[in-house]
């Protein structure tokens, strides 16, 4: 049985225990009520008779719960709790049911407390920032309280808790409340308790209340219900029932993992947040994937997606946020250390790819489509991405897209996918240092160009721009089989460090240059079919690195895990490169992991391979539901589309 369930909608999300209640933890997955990168509830405990009762049973949005008792001397009574969110609010409906013949009086209690935390400050990185000025209070309002948190003149939040009908009492020391009410139970008689918590961000309306979770939950499931039977439905354009299965979950969490942001008219867009529970918000790399494998079966998030990136995309040189002008911002946060500059992320900049993956999923968007509304919109845009390849982005005087450490910053080491420190390795596993150009990201670049030479010539009417396009696309794609392509591995390097020497790791990372085109055929043929060797392969999904290296370690976030999301770029690689069988058997693996994880991929799982466990090795800091992996089963649907489902054992 769960020990904890998660409620995830309209960009709120709350991590309770499977008895419903949150006692403000930290670490790797922290419980709450968050809204806007902070957590405005930090404890929510349901207690009757003084003590909290005990699991009967649990499900995905409530719980049912009964004090001590025995055999000869059942329970008096059960507490079943319904719980669901909505943009900014947790609602909750209590019923005490007697169970026996004589009425039961009940001393119903719920702790309530809001830490405001920011979420930064609750990973287990145990980091701890100054927070000068700042200050908490709690007041009654009628039915509840209100915590209110302030800090300087510039930033204030609240929450409001609420209950009909109203608390006895409320005591309480500190900022904690304990709201008491007693109830009498005539005999199999019922009473109905309904609460609610409203969030207040800073600079945000508190919402209006959501209604009771039964209301809350229709809404959802038909919003929910609309996205995943739309037409195409995946499930319509394959016989191979596990992968049916495993895109019809995809959809269902891609579709509670959207969240509203502006676009660059301020109207109101819906776009897939990278995951729960440290991104639910706007990930320009991350939300440009998602999108790119939703495609083409739901092209809705890749237009909100690159709306919104145009909205945000830099304007000018900010040292802080590594902003330029032209680049495609890599995350967005609300909270209050981005806010006063404690952490760099308020619109953060540290990502090498997300600007030519911009470009590459414009000219997807338009080909898929065929409607060329929006590039003509994002034009300006476009061009400015481009323009900051070959400027900032070091492709016109350095040759390719580099970039360096932002460590000093408080940002990141690394700033491709793999972006933990250490990631970009040599064999023996020193980390790669200077300006760093990452293969992967050259051939994002490469297409990148070859994709904007089209819109340039079909859409933009410029074919003299779409010409130098392609020369410089032409002239890259040549430099980098020089420069990275390592003769006696036959395989390319993962990078090239600040001083041009190849980082010679055997990396998952190549399986991405047979989606941009950048290799030669027969170098992708050699590199898709090394990908599927044992070392890398584990049976489940293609290592980030291959085993057997000084660097690899099955439990490293990116030196020898498995990534869902990872392998379904080097899925749609192997199809385009004809290498149907390999993508066939890349595709298996992930659907014997989603069977694994109840046909949800988390975003990560462990390295071991299935001769060392007939099942995939969780990965023990692993976000799920995550959105590019929610994602991957539609870019699987798209790899093998065509072939065969794979014989009943195979799975």
């Amino acid at each position: 049985m769960t020990t904890h369930r998660l409620l995830v909608n309209e960009g709120t999300f709350a991590r309770v225990s499977a008895l419903g209640n949150i006692e403000g933890t930290g670490g790797t997955s922290p419980d709450g009520l968050f809204v806007r990168d902070a957590r405005h509830l930090s404890r929510w405990l349901l207690t009757a008779d003084g003590t909290a009762p005990a699991l009967l049973t649990a499900t995905g949005d409530g719980c049912v719960l009964a004090p001590a008792g025995t055999r000869d001397h059942p329970p008096a009574f059960t507490v079943f709790r319904g719980q669901a969110v909505a943009a900014g609010a947790l609602t909750e409906d209590v019923v005490l049911l007697c169970n026996q013949g004589e009425p039961v009086a009940v001393e119903l209690e719920l702790h309530v407390d809001a830490d405001f935390a920011d979420q930064f400050e609750l990973r287990a990185d145990h980091r701890t920032y100054p927070k000068p000025g700042a200050r908490r209070s709690v007041t009654a309002v009628p039915g509840g309280v209100v915590f209110h948190y302030r800090r300087g003149e510039t930033w204030s939040s609240r929450t409001t808790v609420t209950a009909s009908p109203p608390p006895h009492r409320i005591t309480g020391d500190g900022t904690g409340r304990v709201l008491a009410w007693r109830f009498d139970l005539p005999p199999h008689g019922r009473v109905h308790l309904s609460l609610t918590a409203l969030a207040a961000p800073q600079g945000r309306p508190e919402p209006s209340p959501p209604g009771p979770p039964a209301t809350v939950r229709e809404r959802m499931d038909a919003g929910v219900g609309a996205f995943v039977s739309a037409r195409p439905r995946p499930r319509d354009l394959t016989s191979w029932d596990e992968l049916a299965l495993a895109c019809d979950q995809g959809l269902r969490d891609l579709a509670r993992l959207r969240v509203p942001v502006a676009g660059p008219g301020g109207e109101t867009l819906r776009v897939p947040a990278a995951g729960v529970p440290w991104f639910l918000t706007l990930f320009g790399r991350d939300s440009v994937l998602t999108s790119l494998f939703a495609l083409p079966y739901r092209p809705g998030p890749a237009a909100d997606t690159l709306l919104a990136l145009a909205a945000t995309q830099g304007t000018r040189h900010d040292p802080a946020r590594l902003e330029q002008p032209g680049k495609i911002v890599h995350e967005v946060r609300h909270g209050e250390l981005a806010h006063f500059g404690q952490v760099p992320y308020g619109r953060y900049y540290g990502s090498v790819d997300a600007t030519p993956l911009f470009l590459v999923l414009l000219e997807a968007y338009t080909a898929a489509t065929g409607d060329p509304a929006l590039a003509r919109r994002l034009e300006p845009q476009a061009r400015a991405a481009v323009d900051w390849m070959f400027r900032d982005g070091g492709l016109g005087e350095q040759g390719y897209l580099r970039y360096v450490s932002d460590a000093a910053g408080g940002g990141l080491v690394n700033q491709n996918w793999k972006d933990s420190p250490g990631a970009v390795c040599f064999a023996d596993g020193r980390p790669a240092d200077g300006a760093l150009a990452v293969c992967e990201v050259q051939g994002y670049a490469y297409d990148a160009l070859t994709r904007t030479a089209r819109l340039a010539r079909a859409v933009w009417g410029d074919p003299g721009w779409a010409g130098a396009l392609e020369e410089a696309a032409a002239d890259l794609r040549a430099r980098f089989r020089r420069d990275f392509w390592m003769p006696g591995a036959a395989f390319p390097a993962l990078a090239l460090d600040g001083a041009g020497r190849q980082v010679d790791v055997l990396a998952s990372d190549a399986g991405h240059l047979l989606w941009s085109g950048v290799l030669a055929p027969e170098e992708e043929r050699a590199v898709g079919r090394r990908l599927l060797a044992p070392d890398f392969f584990s049976g489940f999904g293609v290592r980030t690195l291959a085993a057997g290296q000084a660097a690899y370690h099955p439990l490293s976030y990116h030196r020898g895990s498995v990534w869902p999301h990872d392998n379904a770029v080097i899925a749609l690689g192997l199809a385009r490169c004809g290498l149907a069988e390999e993508a066939r058997t890349v595709a298996r693996g992930l659907v014997r992991a989603a069977a694994a994880h109840g046909w949800r991929l988390p975003e990560v799982m462990a390295g071991y391979g299935e001769d060392e466990h007939a099942a995939p090795v969780p990965y023990p800091h692993s976000s799920s539901p995550q959105a590019w992996a929610a994602a991957t089963p539609l870019a699987l649907l798209t790899a093998v589309r065509g072939t065969a489902p794979p014989p009943p054992h195979a799975v």
